[in-house]
């Protein structure tokens, strides 16, 4: 396969078909215990991001105070229940993704944007590091008109800093959550398992000015 076609998304009929039954998930997490898979607590959000290697960016979530679960899997392209190696062909237009449960009352959505613009460089387009293909691209995706609002406003701030710090245009997709799909079991919380696994993951240096966002935020969520 050209590198050139792993460099950008297929469409909907170059897309593998995938298959009908998703893959085994483990059913807990493999660091803190809770459920994998709603229904999940009453209260708690969800925060689905993609930020290259899906193994790094995980644990900075796991990390974060306030976060119920995480997992890693595919988010939007076209495939159903892809396997990894489908995935890695660049013949599903997904993404590596990240899913974070988390409690609103204890970590803020903004928090988690921080996380998030500060963990990865947004501005490569089809790739982070040494990682390239479209499943590394940057991804941040909304769950309702509130996330929608303080994702998008945290896009052009972040931007703003980035440029002002000489980097390029942020490249990272923001649209509307698509279908997650959960990755296989061993690549679950992998980094807890094989502590000194890879990690592509790198930051700009650059640091995201979360209080604008914050007040965003609280007052998006209360409309």
């Amino acid at each position: 396969m050209s590198l050139q076609f792993k460099l950008r998304v297929p469409t909907a009929t170059e897309a593998l078909p995938g298959r009908n039954q998703p893959v085994p998930v483990p059913p807990r997490h493999f660091v803190n215990g809770n459920p994998m898979q709603p229904p999940f607590p009453d209260g708690l959000q969800r925060l689905l991001v993609g930020m290259g290697c899906f193994w790094g960016a995980e644990r900075k979530f796991w990390e974060t105070p306030g976060v119920f679960v995480t997992a890693v899997g595919y988010a939007g392209g076209a495939t159903p229940n892809p396997a990894y190696e489908e995935v890695c062909s660049g013949l599903t237009g997904h993404t590596e993704a990240v899913l974070a449960v988390f409690d609103p009352a204890v970590v803020s959505y903004a928090t988690l944007l921080k996380v998030f613009w500060e963990g990865h460089d947004p501005t490569q387009g089809m790739r982070q590091g040494n990682d390239l293909g479209t499943q590394y691209r940057s991804a941040l995706y909304w769950h309702d008109a509130a996330q929608r609002e303080v994702a998008e406003r945290s896009k052009e701030a972040f931007g703003a800093a980035l440029s002002a710090a000489g980097f390029g245009p942020v490249t990272t997709e923001v649209a509307a959550a698509p279908t997650f799909y959960y990755a296989e079991h061993y690549h679950q919380q992998y980094l807890a398992k094989v502590p000194n696994g890879y990690c592509g993951l790198g930051s700009t240096g650059v640091s995201c000015d979360i209080e604008p966002l914050a007040t965003l935020g609280a007052e998006a969520l209360a409309r």
